[in-house]
């Protein structure tokens, strides 16, 4: 916490087990830059949040008082949120500083996929017909006017979680007895947050991701991507994001235009952005926007497009010194390595058959043998990722489905004592799920 001379310092606020700290630290090493993370738990085996700032993120107005009392007579030249979690603070934080930021009204729109909707329909922007139900109250007379099939999403998790398509009012209560049950379990969750959802008109058609940077509130796009699995649900777990885009250029530019159309009703300014929209109808649909980068390791992906690492673009902008930036040829992709069932993992094989596939870069198994695999719409993470690099997006997609062929994900079964009786779930013993 102890800025190096006159080197920009920067508060990186994340959650205790962020996993984009480490990429932050190393960007900030590149840069030669001094970076203070803002997090919690004194006890963290991570060395950068143990020696950095601890806060209670839990209390959001003592962490601000907190942060702002600490960092008083030092220096600070920017301040960047990592997760949906933090972004917020962090516009607060850098507000109080006098430092370039997104107000924070904007930050917590991007995380609260209710206010969101009201916001975006009221300035005309396109998104799909929607309403906001209390679980407490009867679900299907709240929804009347809306056609099936719906969506049914929490208004403040990401990833996925929780968002369950229905076609009919018999399945719209089963999806939202299971997102009261997942939101029960949400500790970061509000009382508001656990009690209301998001109840919205399915929209079929292509579904694409937006990468991009606002600077003094004009969106520059990093990258495009397809998404080439058909994302019909049930449930939606993202799988494959392939870049350049292969939609013609004119629903491109509709894409791009609805995204800065959305990054202006928010009010957000600053920093990067993160959107998902739908293609439907001739029309682009927003889905979300937050005010953060990709998820997951599909940030690497970025380095393609710009040549630069998406940690040391966004440090640089932070701080005003916009990193040197060469843009890359050719397509790149990431398989996000989806949980086939619930189980315990014993092994995934094939993965060196897999690395071996023409275009692909690395095979990255994130989840250690024994750890208890959960699915969506309650999982959160995914088994791991598959990166591959071609002459163009198909070939690139079809190396990734081929790697992904390889892979044989062998779990075993997970015990649970459920009222002193031995209860089974997940695979059986010894059984061995083909991820293909």
């Amino acid at each position: 916490m102890s800025p190096s001379g006159g080197r920009p310092h920067v508060l990186l606020v994340a959650p205790p087990t962020s996993y984009r700290i480490a990429p932050y630290v190393a960007a900030a090493a590149r840069l030669g830059l001094d970076l203070t993370v803002v997090s919690q738990g004194e006890h963290s085996l991570v060395g950068a949040v143990a020696q950095g700032l601890h806060l209670d993120l839990a209390d959001p107005e003592r962490a601000f008082a907190r942060l702002v009392e600490a960092m008083r007579g030092r220096r600070v030249d920017a301040v960047v949120g990592t997760d949906d979690s933090t972004v917020e603070l962090a516009a607060r934080a850098a507000a109080a500083f006098g430092l370039p930021h997104n107000p924070p009204d904007a930050a917590r729109l991007a995380r609260r996929k209710d206010l969101a909707r009201a916001r975006l329909r009221a300035a005309g922007v396109p998104v799909p017909d929607f309403r906001v139900i209390d679980l407490a109250r009867p679900i299907v007379a709240q929804c009347g006017g809306l056609a099936y099939p719906v969506v049914v999403k929490p208004t403040m998790l990401s990833g996925s979680r929780g968002v369950i398509r229905a076609d009919d009012e018999s399945a719209l209560a089963a999806a939202c007895a299971r997102v009261r049950a997942i939101l029960a379990r949400e500790e970061n969750a509000s009382a508001e947050e656990r009690r209301q959802v998001l109840i919205e008109r399915y929209l079929p058609g292509a579904e694409v991701a937006v990468e991009g940077m606002l600077r003094g509130g004009r969106l520059e796009v990093l990258a495009l991507f397809d998404k080439p699995d058909p994302l019909e649900g049930p449930y939606f777990e993202e799988t494959y994001y392939v870049t350049p885009s292969r939609l013609p250029a004119g629903v491109r530019a509709r894409i791009v235009e609805c995204t800065a159309r959305a990054c202006a009703a928010y009010g957000l300014r600053e920093g990067p952005v993160h959107a998902e929209l739908r293609v439907a109808g001739g029309e682009a649909w927003i889905l979300e926007v937050a005010a953060r980068t990709i998820g997951g390791q599909c940030a690497r992906l970025l380095r393609f497009g710009t040549g630069v690492g998406l940690e040391e673009l966004i440090l640089g902008h932070a701080i005003g010194r916009a990193p040197a930036r060469a843009a890359g040829s050719g397509s790149a992709g990431v398989l996000m390595i989806p949980i086939p069932r619930a189980g315990v993992l014993r092994r995934v094989e094939g993965v060196l058959a897999a690395q071996r596939v023409p275009g692909i870069e690395e095979v990255e198994i994130s989840v250690r043998e024994g750890y208890e695999l959960v699915p969506l719409p309650e999982g959160a993470s995914y088994l791991g990722f598959i990166f591959a690099r071609t002459e163009d997006a198909a070939q690139t997609e079809a190396a990734l489905r081929r790697a992904h062929a390889c892979l044989r994900v062998v779990t075993a079964p997970l015990w649970k004592i459920a009222g002193g009786i031995r209860a089974e779930t997940g695979a059986e013993a010894g059984g061995e799920i083909g991820a293909g």
